[in-house]
C-alpha cells in the first residue's frame, strides 16, 4: 500500500517540475530529454525515447541510460513532500535488469516507501513499450533548507 503523503504534498513543486521543459533540467537529464509525466504525493514518473545514440553496440540501450533514470526519479520525487529549500540526493541505490531494451520508450515510476526527516526510500519500476526491464530500489538523504545568513 503506498504511504499517504498528501499532508506534506506541495501541488506548486509538483507543476514546476512536471511542466518544466527537459532541456532545462542540465547535464544528463537534459541530454537524455527526462520527460516527468506524473508527479503526485510520494510518487513520480518520468520517461524517455530510447534513441541510436543510447545503444551499446549489441543493439540495447546502456544499462547506464536505465541507471540514470532511476536516479533522477529516485531524488525527483522526494521535493513535492518535503520542506521548500530542502535538498534530496541519492544516497545508494540498487537495480535488477530483467530484459534488454531496444527501442521505443523506457519509463520509470518511483514511489516513496518511507519518509523520515533525513532519510526516504523509494522503489523504482521500469517499464519499456509495456513491459517490465527493471526494479529499484534506493535511499535518498534530505538536508533541512539552509537559514538565510546575514
Amino acid at each position: 500500500m503506498p504511504l499517504d503523503l498528501t499532508d506534506r504534498f506541495d501541488p506548486d513543486i509538483a507543476a514546476r517540475l512536471q511542466d518544466a521543459d527537459p532541456a532545462s533540467a542540465g547535464g544528463l537529464p537534459a541530454f537524455l530529454e527526462v520527460r516527468i509525466t506524473e508527479c503526485g504525493a510520494g510518487v513520480l514518473a518520468a520517461r524517455i525515447d530510447v534513441t541510436t545514440a543510447l545503444l551499446t553496440p549489441f543493439g540495447a540501450a546502456h544499462g547506464g541510460v536505465l541507471a540514470a533514470l532511476v536516479d533522477h526519479v529516485l531524488g525527483a520525487v522526494c521535493y513535492p513532500v518535503i520542506p521548500r529549500g530542502a535538498w534530496a540526493a541519492t544516497t545508494e541505490f540498487k537495480i535488477n535488469y530483467l530484459a534488454p531494451v531496444r527501442e521505443g520508450t523506457l519509463e520509470a515510476r518511483a514511489e516513496i516507501t518511507t519518509l523520515g526527516r533525513r532519510t526516504a526510500v523509494v522503489r523504482i519500476e521500469a517499464h519499456a513499450n509495456g513491459d517490465l526491464v527493471g526494479i529499484a530500489q534506493g535511499t535518498v538523504t534530505i538536508r533541512p533548507p539552509t537559514p538565510p545568513t546575514g
